[in-house]
């Protein structure tokens, strides 16, 4: 993720884990319940994880780097854990 950006001058990676952090958890979460096991993709369960996971992994939230944008690309992993620890 390190490298080049349509900003140059500023880092993907460096000062950003309080929003990484949580995308990363979120994206290795749903490996280890839903890929790794092999659960149908035509599975309503499935399909509401999946479109958390994807909602939370934009680099909008990464850009802003903090306030209220990046509390909701926090509040969107969060979502995707809460619903792979209950649905799944």
């Amino acid at each position: 993720m390190e490298g080049g950006s349509w900003t140059s001058s500023i880092s993907w990676v460096k000062g950003y884990d309080s929003v990484l952090g949580p995308m990363e958890r979120a994206s290795s979460h749903f490996f280890e319940k839903v890929l790794e096991p092999g659960i149908s993709s035509n599975e309503p369960r499935y399909r509401n994880a999946l479109f958390h996971l994807l909602c939370s992994q934009t680099s909008c939230y990464r850009y802003w780097g903090q306030g209220l944008w990046t509390d909701y690309g926090k509040e969107l992993c969060r979502r995707v854990d809460q619903i792979l620890e209950h649905d799944f």
